[in-house]
């Protein structure tokens, strides 16, 4: 049973439109406008706190309510925030605009998410008996890359497990996949939708993209939306089947996944079972508006 785990990576806060058609281009679409906290790691800390798993969150907000308003919603989630505060840059934001079928479209400002160094971390951030569970957003960003790949450093040199969030293709296609690949320490977890998986492999076939991954050292969990997931470790390949729900809104899904699996893992489960929990987890999450657990606020 690990003792803590550390989410590392990105908070926002999320200005959710829930469009009721198509965007209309140059012109006006009226819908819905929601205030909610989001960012990657951020999300999985508050859906692990909400599994009653020990969700400890690392990361950095500016110096403005936005960033205050994170952090006090972080430990009213039940959170653990090991946060840094930058005096110049502001608060991540980011636009999300949800279609019909539920699939969101995210306009990010990444902000001090950007700055965060590996001084801010503290020297106690990992021990050998914690998890450290990092967004690919925080390497896949060049300003936190250097923090990130020390956290992963620091997790190798304790002996602590890591799990990775692959978190988006297009920006993994613009840094390389063998590149991201060669940040991950082998014996990692790697979570990842099929997309995610081809944009990391050379091999132009699904099944020969996910053995190039496995033959790399790691252990794999193929995320396939309403197909479910599959487990790949060493030879085996073993489908967990999905929870069905109506999609409402696809934001933080992926999120709470990574925390529907951590979070029995901790408990001492097996990774199967894990990843039907996590596909549990997954599929709340899509049946509400927005990132985190419960519903975000009305703008005004």
């Amino acid at each position: 049973m690990t003792r803590r785990i550390v989410c590392l990576g990105d908070v926002m806060v999320d200005v959710l439109a829930i469009l009721p058609g198509p965007l209309r281009h140059a012109s006006d679409t009226p819908a819905p406008v929601t205030l909610g906290h989001g960012g990657s790691a951020a999300n999985t800390a508050a859906w692990l706190a909400a599994c009653g798993a020990p969700g400890y969150f690392v990361g950095r907000v500016g110096d403005d309510a936005f960033g205050r308003e994170a952090v006090r919603v972080l430990v009213d989630q039940g959170v653990s925030p090991l946060v840094s505060i930058d005096p110049a840059a502001p608060t991540g934001v980011c636009i999300v605009l949800v279609s019909p079928d539920g699939e969101r479209t995210m306009i990010p400002s990444s902000g001090a998410n950007l700055t965060i160094r590996p001084a801010d971390l503290g020297a106690d951030l990992l021990g050998a008996q914690d998890h450290l569970h990092l967004s690919g957003y925080a390497l896949l960003n060049e300003g936190s890359r250097e923090t990130a790949l020390f956290a992963l450093g620091t997790a190798a040199s304790v002996g602590a497990s890591v799990s990775v969030d692959a978190a988006s293709a297009g920006p993994i296609r613009a840094v390389g996949g063998a590149v991201f690949l060669d940040w991950l320490p082998d014996g990692a977890l790697l979570l990842a939708n099929a997309d995610e998986v081809r944009a990391l492999s050379p091999e132009p076939d699904d099944a020969a993209a996910l053995d190039h991954l496995v033959e790399r050292g790691l252990t794999v969990v193929l995320k396939r939306g309403g197909e479910g997931a599959l487990v790949a470790s060493g030879a085996d390949r073993l489908p967990v089947p999905a929870t069905p729900v109506p999609a409402v809104d696809t934001t933080g899904a992926g999120d709470a996944f990574a925390a529907g699996v951590l979070a029995p893992l901790h408990h001492g489960s097996d990774l199967v079972e894990a990843v039907r929990q996590g596909n549990a987890l997954g599929a709340r999450a899509v049946s509400q508006v927005g990132a985190r657990p419960g519903r975000p606020r009305a703008a005004r």
